[in-house]
């Protein structure tokens, strides 16, 4: 326990309940306000909140680039720092502290945290849009060339890996150690104590929390629509049903039904059996395409991938005198925002599941092992697509028709691609639901001031107002749905990256602190 850093605050402290609820009511009513307003005036006003969130989005790529990448970058070199220094051995929870998983169920958990809706989404659709240049190339190399293909592959998992997992590994640990060796709450205000003391509870604390909670239904709501776009791609293709925004609402309404059933029946009776589901069939859809679709090709895949993402990390981790700014932007920073907006979500799961880990043991898990899952699937979907498209094989060899089907494109040059199809729709649905009622519980746990076990309502409601965020966003966004989607990510996740490196800092100090105090007591 780090005396220093402890207080009589205890969660839910400040609690009121009402109408059954047990909530926190700064958090709760502004954040709930400001989001149930947007939703009104982006139905009321659907025109008018496209041009706003679209001129948004074009400000912050615009003045923040920069900002975002030094950020981010700060943040990897922060990880990787922890992991080397002497702070890398205390233990989360206490020295008599121990894992509550097995390091085989504890790595499953890391890969489903922060993958999902995304790698089934992107897996074939990014590295086959940088290959074609279907929205610009990194570095601004020849499309469709030799090199193309290096650089799709090695900005692929650039944009899924050791940065991504960096922003995920800062929150998670910092929530992690203030909550099991400070004896804090849960949420991330708490993360701030060593900067703010006792002001953690009050309207600073509020407005971390309130900032949180926007962040995080942003960034789930923008996976949300890109999940809801691609399922109605595949049932387009698989059924002929009509490719519209009317359609992709639908799949939204109904998966929010689902979710809402899902947290009805609780998390060993929902999401728990749901996500060991969709990991069986996530693995199966992957090794149904090594076997059949890579021709024994795989492992050169993966060595190609990962060779060419070593080779690239550092210059496409550099902002000045790029001359692909604007592919940079649209990439690169909006990733770094989506991230940044899910971090408060990721990493307050990944704290519930670390406890009895060493901060080296965490760092290393944390960044290393999302990361090498990622290299194989993006090997797998993305080389297959590419190889695909240079042979001239199937709808890719035309390039990018579609971003939400390219992956449905490539399984159907693959046998039996009506089961496949069926199986990645089954995949982006589950993932959907799994997604909305993790985010409904997190989201949740930050506005009842840390509880972590609040009335099943209050799940209800963010679930629900999930969904209609992703709903509006799109109806909003009219044929820009997706650069509707991203502005509410770049809008919220923006600013939350000075959250994170206020956090990171506050993280060094408790460390330290608990170091100190170690070396005094032995």
């Amino acid at each position: 326990m780090v005396d220093r850093y402890s207080s009589d605050f205890e969660a839910g402290e400040d609690n009121t309940q009402v109408f059954g609820l047990d909530i926190h009511t700064p958090v709760f009513l502004i954040s709930s306000s400001l989001i149930i307003a947007f939703v009104i005036a982006t139905l009321q006003y659907p025109e008018i909140a496209n041009e706003w969130l679209s001129n948004v989005r074009l400000w912050c790529l615009t003045n923040f680039d920069s900002f975002m990448m030094v950020a981010v970058n700060a943040l990897l070199i922060f990880c990787l720092a922890l992991i080397i220094s002497p702070m890398g051995k205390i233990r989360l929870g206490g020295d008599s502290a121990r894992p509550e998983f097995g390091r085989l169920s504890w790595f499953a958990m890391l890969f489903a945290a922060g993958m999902g809706i995304g790698l089934m989404f992107w897996g074939a659709a990014e590295p086959m849009a940088y290959f074609t240049g279907w929205a610009g190339t990194p570095f601004g190399v020849e499309a469709w060339s030799n090199e193309a293909a290096e650089l799709a592959m090695g900005a692929t998992v650039f944009h899924w890996g050791l940065h991504a997992w960096a922003i995920y590994a800062v929150v998670g640990l910092a929530l992690a150690f203030f909550t099991y060796n400070c004896g804090l709450p849960l949420t991330l205000r708490s993360a701030f104590y060593p900067l703010l003391g006792e002001r953690c509870w009050r309207w600073p604390g509020h407005v971390i929390d309130t900032f949180a909670v926007l962040a995080t239904i942003f960034g789930l709501a923008t996976s949300l629509g890109l999940g809801a776009s691609q399922v109605n791609a595949g049932l387009t293709m698989l059924l002929g049903l009509e490719d519209s925004l009317n359609s992709k609402i639908s799949v939204i309404i109904l998966v929010t039904f689902i979710t809402i059933l899902s947290v009805i029946r609780g998390l060993d009776g929902g999401v728990k059996i749901l996500s060991n589901a969709n990991m069986f069939l996530a693995a199966s859809l992957l090794v149904f395409v090594v076997i059949i679709g890579s021709t024994g090709d795989v492992g050169s895949w993966i060595a190609f991938t990962t060779e060419h993402y070593a080779k690239n990390i550092l210059p496409l981790s550099n902002s000045v005198g790029r001359e692909d700014i604007d592919w940079m932007r649209d990439w690169t920073v909006f990733y770094w925002a989506w991230w940044v907006s899910w971090s408060p979500f990721v990493g307050l799961f990944i704290a519930r599941i670390s406890k009895g880990r060493t901060v080296r043991e965490f760092m290393l898990a944390v960044l290393f092992i999302p990361t090498f899952v990622t290299i194989i699937w993006m090997s797998v979907f993305g080389m297959n697509a590419i190889a695909q498209a240079q042979a001239g094989i199937g709808s890719l060899a035309d390039g990018i028709s579609s971003v939400s089907l390219t992956t449905f494109q490539m399984l159907e040059n693959l046998p039996f691609a009506e089961i496949t199809t069926f199986v990645g729709i089954l995949l982006v649905l589950i993932f959907f639901i799994t997604s909305s009622d993790s985010g409904s519980l997190v989201i949740d746990s930050i506005t009842a001031g840390g509880k972590l076990n609040s009335p099943a309502p209050q799940r209800i409601f963010w679930a629900v107002i999930q969904g209609l965020i992703a709903g509006v966003l799109l109806y909003g966004g009219g044929q820009y749905a997706l650069s509707a989607l991203q502005a509410g990510t770049v809008a919220t996740g923006i600013p939350f990256t000075l959250v994170l490196l206020f956090i990171s800092i506050s993280l060094f100090k408790g460390l330290r602190s608990s170091l100190k105090e170690d070396r005094v007591n032995s």
